[in-house]
């Protein structure tokens, strides 16, 4: 029965497949145009899929074991299962092949079945739960199928029984893991996964790369950001497809953790009931915190804010790219938020708390608190430092950003010029000619205030000659480096780097040019990671080498580097300040409580100010570029390095 059978199941479920897989890229069209290179796309998906994906998937060794069993042995069977039993090759090799790819899936099978006989909190339930039986349907279904076919069972072994029992498991497994792959079942994620890595809207990622600068608006454009799904680029809507709710983003998400309204899994779930339209009701993992699931509705020309999500959720998030940084199958999920949030700051001019003042401030004063900013360089007043409109060049240009009217931050920037000086540095600051960096307004949804302020700022910096920026801003450095070279003239290009003081300190050490007295401070020193220094811009190791050089023992917390949890300054989340159950600062602090530490060194002026805001008793706060002055053995230059002695620090450039 099977001879005739079997290939009429597998011809059936190929074409109402196909159907499906049709239908779910019309719905991924109906996005906005976005250009893609096809055959070049295709192409590196393979290794997309081999290296990059299993690079993040293997920080989960279990889950990559299951993976590798589980999809491997699937796509191997595939191919053999279409040779052997639809197109009757009837070759005993292949036919083994076949048997020995069902047996690796079957042991991908068995451990997934473990891993959902208990499963994490932050995996989805629901259909996701039948999976290991539908992996285990089809596998043992069709191994038992192949024995013949290999040689090992004569045919027409255990009669009609055995037959109907088999014809029950295959359309069981192929009903699962193909038909369902197609018409958005929980293997929906194999098929949009694999073209989601193809046409990926940032390409730069793959192969060790990295992009991090958000995309720029046109801002001509008939509507400013995103009010409904097909307001999104059709390969974001690919890319919400291609969600596996594994939950790592929620596992790592702050805003999460601390009971704000958001959950990044449960968001990237919302845009694809939009794009496909219908409700939440389907789905089965951690709600947003203090909502409900199934009271969602969407449709792919249908608002999303107020249907599908509040505006909460939106202005919850820290933009701290945890959760881009854990998804196996590298879903932008900040991208999608900002692109929300455009809409709702530019177009509807509903930007919640402070927000609004804020962007008034940074429209009329070119910062976003409202100082005179005449009074940028005030704090500068007793530190004899040279301006470039007076001087024109130098080798390096002090970015002050705005912690120029923070007393707190002041202190850090009077350290870094103290260690310049030291090294003999030639360096000099703009003055009142610098403006904010825009950094704020672009994460708040006002990409026109931060083109403005890009704009005026690069016109600045093209009247000047230098080799280097350094500031101690992560936030200003992100901009610096990664987004302000899109709005550089047509005819030119950046013709400096940027670098984060820490980076640079660094350098200077390893070029001999700090020497230190023996450290004296606290005896257990931690450090934290600031995201827009870490997980933006990859650079985890110069803080520590610099607190090394000082003979500073560094006690790691267990969320640090790539894992590092935001102090929950970023994203302008401290001027939306939504409400939740806890405080972030609050839940860092009390990570660096568990190292024992009496003294947590920073490289952020954030994030020294939201974790000296933590209430009781909490380790002191310092920046490295603090630490470092304080250790300084001094020896002032005379005169200014020649210039083959400068600084210069060649570093290969980051997307």
């Amino acid at each position: 029965m099977l001879d005739w059978l079997l290939p009429l199941l597998l011809g059936i479920v190929l074409v109402l497949s196909l159907v499906g897989m049709l239908k779910r890229v019309r719905l991924w069209r109906a996005g906005q145009p976005e250009s893609v290179h096809l055959i070049r796309g295709m192409l590196a998906m393979p290794r997309r899929y081999l290296v990059d994906l299993h690079h993040v998937a293997s920080r989960d060794k279990y889950m990559a074991h299951t993976h590798i069993a589980t999809a491997g042995g699937f796509v191997l069977s595939m191919v053999l299962i279409l040779a052997v039993h639809l197109f009757g090759f009837h070759n005993r090799i292949l036919a083994w092949g076949l048997l020995a790819a069902l047996v690796l899936m079957f042991s991908g099978a068995v451990l997934v079945w473990k891993r959902r006989r208990n499963p994490p909190a932050r995996l989805s339930k629901g259909p996701w739960m039948r999976l290991p039986k539908s992996l285990l349907a089809f596998t043992v279904s069709f191994i038992l199928v192949t024995l013949p076919a290999a040689g090992i069972l004569p045919a027409g072994t255990g009669g009609w029984l055995l037959a109907t029992l088999l014809t029950l498991g295959i359309i069981w497994g192929l009903g699962e893991l193909v038909f369902g792959m197609a018409w958005g079942g929980p293997m929906k994620h194999a098929f949009a996964g694999a073209l989601h890595l193809a046409f990926h809207r940032r390409p730069e990622r793959f192969g060790g790369g990295r992009s991090t600068g958000l995309k720029l608006l046109d801002l001509d454009a008939p509507k400013l950001g995103v009010e409904k799904p097909v307001d999104f680029k059709w390969n974001q809507l690919l890319g919400f497809d291609a969600c596996v709710q594994c939950g790592r983003c929620e596992a790592v998400c702050p805003a999460f953790a601390a009971g704000q309204p958001l959950n990044p899994k449960k968001l990237i779930q919302d845009m694809v009931v939009g794009l496909a339209g219908g409700s939440d009701a389907g789905y089965h993992g951690s709600p947003y915190p203090g909502k409900t699931a199934g009271q969602a509705q969407g449709a792919p020309t249908q608002p999303i804010v107020g249907a599908l999500l509040n505006t909460d959720t939106l202005w919850s998030c820290t933009t701290c790219r945890a959760c881009v940084e854990e998804c196996p199958m590298m879903i932008e999920h900040v991208d999608a938020i900002v692109d929300m949030r455009r809409f709702q700051t530019l177009e509807k001019g509903q930007t919640p708390n402070k927000g609004a003042e804020v962007l008034d401030n940074l429209i009329v004063t070119d910062n976003p608190n409202g100082f005179n900013p005449q009074h940028r360089t005030n704090w500068a007043a007793d530190q004899n430092l040279q301006f470039m409109r007076d001087v024109k060049q130098a080798d390096v240009l002090f970015w002050v950003s705005d912690g120029a009217f923070d007393m707190r931050s002041q202190r850090i920037l009077k350290s870094l010029v103290k260690i310049l000086k030291t090294a003999g540095v030639n360096f000099a600051i703009l003055g009142d000619e610098e403006l904010d960096s825009g950094d704020l307004a672009r994460r708040l949804g006002d990409d026109a205030t931060f083109q403005r302020l890009a704009k005026r700022n690069i016109a600045t910096l093209q009247k000047y000659q230098f080799n280097t920026i350094v500031t101690t801003d992560p936030h200003a450095f992100h901009c610096l480096k990664n987004e302000y070279p899109d709005l550089y003239p047509a005819d030119a290009r950046p013709d400096y780097q940027v670098m984060h003081h820490s980076t640079f300190i660094n350098e200077l050490v390893k070029k001999g040019k700090l020497s230190f007295k023996a450290y004296q401070g606290s005896d257990t020193v931690t450090y934290h990671d600031p995201c827009y220094l870490g997980r933006y811009n990859g650079e985890y190791e110069a803080p520590r080498e610099v607190l090394a050089a000082l003979g500073i023992t560094v006690v790691e917390m267990e969320r640090s580097k790539f894992r590092s949890r935001c102090c929950g300054g970023g994203g302008g989340a401290p001027i939306t300040d939504i409400p939740g159950e806890r405080r972030i600062a609050d839940m860092r602090m009390d990570d660096i409580r568990e190292t024992g530490a009496e003294l947590v060194a920073v490289g952020c002026q954030q994030c020294t100010a939201m974790l000296e805001g933590v209430v009781g008793e909490r380790a002191e706060v310092k920046d490295i570029g603090e630490l470092v002055a304080e250790a300084l053995i001094e020896q002032p230059q005379t005169s200014a390095p020649a210039a083959d002695d400068s600084v210069k620090i060649v570093q290969p450039e980051v997307a």
